[in-house]
């Protein structure tokens, strides 16, 4: 047997078991060998990958979905319950909620029904304190009365701003009951500023920053009250006929 002959069967491939070429690793090692220098067939293996990347992130999109959306709608409905007792209606606030148009853009109202009969409203109201934004939602009856304020978001610097929130005082508590006509629409202010509500010691400008973004919901229930209690665009029609 030659030399070149024996070289040759030391590299072939095992008795019984296929050559290397035949195998489908062999395959795209002779694929990568051939190719490995064309710029399209880079091109084309880096597209394969990101193809199949994309399709895994959308099937993990997909998957999660569904659970996200329902977890964002049980935190929106356990903050609407801190503004409406759940005495005061028989309906699903999310699921019947419209939008209102304002100068400021589209508003969106929860209405609450009892037995086919408009209880209160809630919506979001926004103002800038000393960290930042400062989101809140309110609770209105259909007089105009604030059942409740809730601060859902704010910045406020920890044990100053942050006692606006009802888990650290009573302080947002005492927007109950209040309305545009009590106290008059000049005393809506902190008291350091001449109006009726209470500051926050060693911290004015978040609390006159939730009083104002209070107010701004109450002129806004005043502004569109015909529209709100009718429910527009009879997309409400459900619950009330």
């Amino acid at each position: 047997m030659s030399g070149s002959e024996l070289n040759a069967d030391a590299l072939g491939a095992p008795e019984g078991q296929p050559d290397a070429g035949d195998t489908i690793g062999g395959r795209i090692k002779a694929l990568y060998l051939r190719y490995h220098d064309n710029p399209a067939y880079l091109a084309m293996v880096l597209g394969g990958f990101c193809l199949i990347s994309a399709l895994i992130l959308a099937s993990s999109y997909m998957a999660t979905l569904d659970p996200i959306a329902l977890r964002q709608k049980e935190d929106l409905q356990s903050s609407l319950a801190l503004v409406i007792p759940a005495s005061l209606h028989d309906n699903d606030l999310v699921h019947d909620a419209f939008a209102i148009k304002d100068t400021n853009g589209a508003r969106i109202v929860y209405p609450a029904y009892r037995q086919r009969t408009l209880t209160a409203v809630a919506y979001q109201v926004s103002a800038v304190g000393y960290g930042g934004p400062i989101l809140s939602i309110i609770g209105v009856d259909p007089n105009g009365a604030l059942l409740g304020v809730e601060v859902l978001q704010h910045t406020e610097t920890p044990g100053l701003g942050d006692r606006i929130e009802s888990k650290r005082g009573d302080w947002i508590k005492q927007f109950s009951g209040r309305s545009l006509a009590e106290p008059s629409e000049a005393q809506w202010k902190v008291k350091k500023d001449g109006g009726y509500f209470d500051q926050l010691s060693g911290a004015t400008i978040t609390p006159r920053a939730v009083v104002l973004s209070v107010r701004s919901g109450l002129e806004f229930f005043k502004a569109h009250k015909d529209e709100i209690l009718t429910c527009p665009d009879g997309s409400c029609k459900g619950n009330r006929s």
